[in-house]
Order: structure tokens, then C-alpha cells, then sequence
């Protein structure tokens, strides 16, 4: 089920991103803006996470929900 959400999640935002139909990019971008750097001397480490969450994002994961509860696994 997280993998056919992911996947919805995913199509959703390329769709929103790739349309002429404007509402469905309309979303934000949560996380990190600067990635978090941990030096512990012999080796640097990078963390950062963004969420990029639009309109079309979130059609496409609640599609892929109704999409599984009709699935018959």
C-alpha cells in the first residue's frame, strides 16, 4: 500500500508539474532549507529532507488509496 501511495505521489506531482490546468502546482516545499553538516573529523556528514507537496501530489496519493482498497490482494 505505501509503495502505490509513493507511486501516486509521485504521478500526481509530475502530472501537476506538466499540465496547463495551474491549481495543481499549487503546494509548498516543507523541510530543511539548509542541510544540517556533521563533522566529526575524519568524515562529513550531510543530512537534508524537503517535501515539494502540491495539489496534484495529493489527488494522485488519495487515488492510489481508493485504487487499493478496490485491489483484491
Amino acid at each position: 500500500m505505501f509503495f502505490l501511495v509513493v507511486i501516486g505521489f509521485i504521478l500526481g506531482n509530475l502530472i501537476g508539474t506538466h499540465s496547463n490546468i495551474e491549481f495543481l502546482s499549487y503546494g509548498g516545499q516543507f523541510g530543511l532549507t539548509s542541510p544540517l553538516e556533521l563533522n566529526l573529523g575524519f568524515v562529513i556528514l550531510t543530512f537534508g529532507l524537503t517535501f515539494n507537496i502540491t495539489i496534484a501530489g495529493i489527488l494522485g496519493m488519495v487515488l492510489a488509496f481508493v485504487a487499493y482498497k478496490f485491489m483484491k490482494i
